[in-house]
């Protein structure tokens, strides 16, 4: 792996742990938008469990 290719995935994770984050911290101040936050994490899950394997490639 090279040193760009380690670089931008540390970066993405960084990224992604600040919005898991930032989300965590908005349901917790407003609960009633838990439930469409989590349908949209899923969606988002579903996502990138069908893109990872074709980027990966």
């Amino acid at each position: 792996m090279s040193s760009l290719a380690l670089l931008v995935a540390v970066l993405l994770v960084l990224v992604v742990a600040l919005v898991v984050g930032a989300l965590v911290y908005l349901t917790h101040r407003h609960p009633v938008w838990a439930v469409p936050l989590t349908a949209g994490l899923v969606g988002a899950t579903l996502l990138a469990a069908v893109v990872a394997p074709i980027v990966v490639r």
